[in-house]
């Protein structure tokens, strides 16, 4: 039977809290929340599954030595020390990557890690008489090296690129959001499929992606080709198509519609590009519509949920925008919840609505707010407007 071992799942600031979250309901143990990192403990199996759900996580780590150094040598004594050849071949390939906040050792990452390189073909040279080839692409061992201080933490990356590299999203826009912040922004929501969902100003349409893999329990990287554990040697092939299957075998149907807007057609053509390639089509349906010009649709609780253009991407008076947006949405969305993220805080002043909930978030490299509004049914009455925004999709 597989022992339970220690993990780490990184993430981004904002999102410790849903991931620890997710962690608690998939069955992990001794859930521990750091700053943009969630500490569990779970077997092997565990490992598998924490990869190809997780909708929040970025890395899981598998920490194999966690000591105190004081300078550079003993970064190298203490990685060459290690029993590689437990983890790796000598005809086998290997890369690393690393984080570095230390007073005793320098900050620059990319030194760290040669250092650390130079450790490991040292430690197999001298031992073996030949050492394994770097590949930064595609290694069979992924090394990470994290200095906080004077605590060095060796782990293995579990996870190979990114586990926001979902493998679905084939066409971009400018400045795509975050497939990873996208999911905690639903998760954040409350949003779970049971109710309708509007995204206004999809873009290529991430957004809707993750809030129709949530809303039918789809495992988050179902589409990925390939992670970083299936080229360990104890990798265990037969246990990981067991985990998948049982993870596929919890997927849900949502009845609710989720739909997309964008005035840009070229911003519609990936979204659909994307949305076909995630296999969603048929719960997503995207629309070339000014979110401006538009109204409510759909009878019932929704959710709205978006990504204002900014910076590059929005080229046009900052305080009319936002006051357009908040009057749409007082006008045109009743009986909903809005919620958008924005690195313009003093844009927000514009909106005309009171938020009900703040929420501090990190895009890129830009600190953000994360906004609910409240919006409750008027005295205007709506009435029963059969234009389907479902899977159908628009003449364009």
């Amino acid at each position: 039977m597989n022992k339970d071992f220690k993990m780490v799942a990184t993430t981004m600031f904002g999102l410790e809290g849903v991931l620890a979250e997710e962690l608690t309901n998939l069955g992990a143990k001794d859930v521990q929340e750091s700053i943009r990192s969630v500490s569990f403990k779970g077997d092997e199996g565990f490992m598998y599954k924490a990869n190809i759900a997780l909708r929040t996580a970025i890395r899981i780590l598998k920490p194999i030595k966690v000591t105190k150094i004081y300078d550079e040598e003993d970064l190298y004594d203490t990685v060459k020390k290690i029993k590689w050849e437990k983890y790796l071949d000598i005809d086998g390939t290997f890369a690393i990557g690393a984080v570095s906040n230390s007073k005793n050792l320098p900050n620059h990452s990319h030194y760290i890690a040669l250092k650390s390189k130079d450790a490991i073909a040292d430690y197999f040279r001298d031992n073996f008489g030949k050492r394994p080839d770097v590949d930064v692409d595609y290694p069979d061992l992924k090394i990470h090296i994290h200095i906080n201080k004077d605590l060095l933490t060796i782990s293995l990356d579990s996870s190979g690129d990114s586990l926001h590299k979902r493998g679905y999203r084939t066409a971009t826009n400018i400045a795509p959001i975050n497939e990873v912040l996208a999911a905690g922004m639903v998760l954040l929501s409350g949003y779970r499929g049971e109710e309708n969902f509007i995204d206004p100003m999809c873009g290529s349409g991430t957004i809707l992606i993750e809030a129709a893999m949530i809303a039918n329990n789809i495992p988050a990287n179902i589409n990925r080709k390939r992670f970083g554990f299936e080229t360990w040697k104890d990798y265990d092939e037969e246990l990981y198509f067991v985990i998948q299957e049982a993870l596929l075998k919890k997927i849900r149907s949502s009845h609710f519609k989720i739909m997309g807007f964008d005035k840009a057609p070229s911003a519609i053509v990936k979204a659909k590009a994307n949305i076909i390639e995630a296999n969603l089509d048929e719960f997503i349906g995207v629309h070339h519509v000014n979110f401006f010009n538009s109204t409510k649709e759909v009878f019932g609780k929704t959710t709205i949920l978006f990504n204002p253009p900014y910076g590059e991407r929005l080229n046009v008076d900052t305080q009319e925008f936002y006051k357009k947006i908040g009057d749409t949405l007082k006008h045109n969305y009743p009986d909903s919840t809005a919620w958008f993220i924005t690195s313009d805080i003093q844009a927000l002043k514009n909106v005309g609505l009171r938020t009900s909930k703040r929420i501090d978030l990190r895009n890129g490299d830009l600190d953000c707010k994360f906004v609910r509004y409240d919006l409750y049914e008027g005295s205007r009455k709506f009435k029963k407007n059969n234009t389907d925004f479902s899977s159908e999709e628009e003449e364009e």
